[in-house]
């Protein structure tokens, strides 16, 4: 007598989705004209700051440089938690506003076109979502950081500016500032996931968080009543303004430390909201 055998169809580990999605979603945003049209802007805005700055005004002066050195386009000379001048603001920390923008046309793509009401009935898994768009837009943040990086530095050398700089705090910041891909990137997705059926408001509240004017607004108090400010670096636009050009060993630290956790915060948030609502 024969004995009947079982197939046994096991579902797919984690990874094994999470790669799976990656793929998709790699696939997506390399096949998006607007993933490369940021690009552009993240290397023409600081190459447009510097040139503006050498344009003569209205009596044939030359204005005033914003910046004495190349790499205060690429990041602040100290910690500037409250703006002053379009100086303190004008460096890579732009990118942040940018890829929000990106990241709200990329994810409202999906809602835009059924790809997610498609996805999620063969694909239940909301939180496999959530990472994965995360860690898609965390890498385009990191492209427009690398674009900005190479479009300021070649407008600072062609206006003449200073390359004295201490190389460690300089590299230290700049990769402080990628690992805040990461955390700006979940939020943005979360931020997407709440305003799903409302496009607009979406890229508002991006724009909005990505300036970083409840940080300043919040310092500005702090600033007022002689406290000290060092712990708005809990949050990720007060970690993205301490990687400078006098960052540390410690300041990356608290980059990555700050991203990673505040990306396993939204994460969870958006999963449970994607888990309690209708997602189409």
């Amino acid at each position: 007598m024969t004995k009947s055998k079982e197939l046994k169809f096991e579902s797919p580990s984690f990874a094994e989705r999470l790669k799976s999605m990656l793929g998709v979603d790699f696939y997506r945003l390399f096949h998006t004209p607007v993933f490369y049209i940021f690009l552009a802007i993240s290397a023409i805005i600081p190459a447009m700051v510097s040139a503006m700055t050498m344009m003569p005004d209205q009596n044939g002066n030359t204005m005033e440089p914003l910046y004495s050195n190349v790499w205060q386009i690429i990041a602040a000379t100290e910690p500037l938690y409250v703006i002053n001048t379009i100086a303190d603001y004008a460096n890579m920390n732009m990118v942040f506003i940018f890829g929000g923008i990106m990241v709200s046309i990329f994810i409202g793509h999906d809602y835009k076109s059924g790809y997610v009401k498609q996805l999620f009935t063969t694909h239940a898994k909301k939180q496999d979502y959530m990472m994965s768009k995360s860690l898609v837009c965390a890498f385009a943040i990191v492209c427009m950081c690398a674009s900005y990086f190479i479009g300021g530095t070649f407008a600072g050398l062609l206006v003449g500016y200073s390359l004295e700089v201490n190389v460690g705090s300089l590299i230290i910041a700049i990769v402080g500032k990628m690992v805040m891909s990461l955390g700006w990137a979940s939020l943005y997705t979360f931020l997407n996931v709440i305003f799903r059926r409302y496009f607009g408001i979406s890229i508002a509240s991006s724009f909005f968080f990505g300036t970083g004017i409840l940080i300043i607004g919040a310092a500005a108090i702090v600033e007022g009543l002689s406290l000290p400010t060092g712990f708005l670096n809990v949050f990720l636009y007060g970690s993205s303004v301490n990687a400078c050009l006098v960052s540390n060993i410690e300041t990356l630290v608290i980059c990555i430390l700050v991203s990673v956790l505040w990306t396993v915060f939204y994460n969870a948030l958006g999963t449970h909201i994607l888990s309690k609502s209708d997602v189409y």
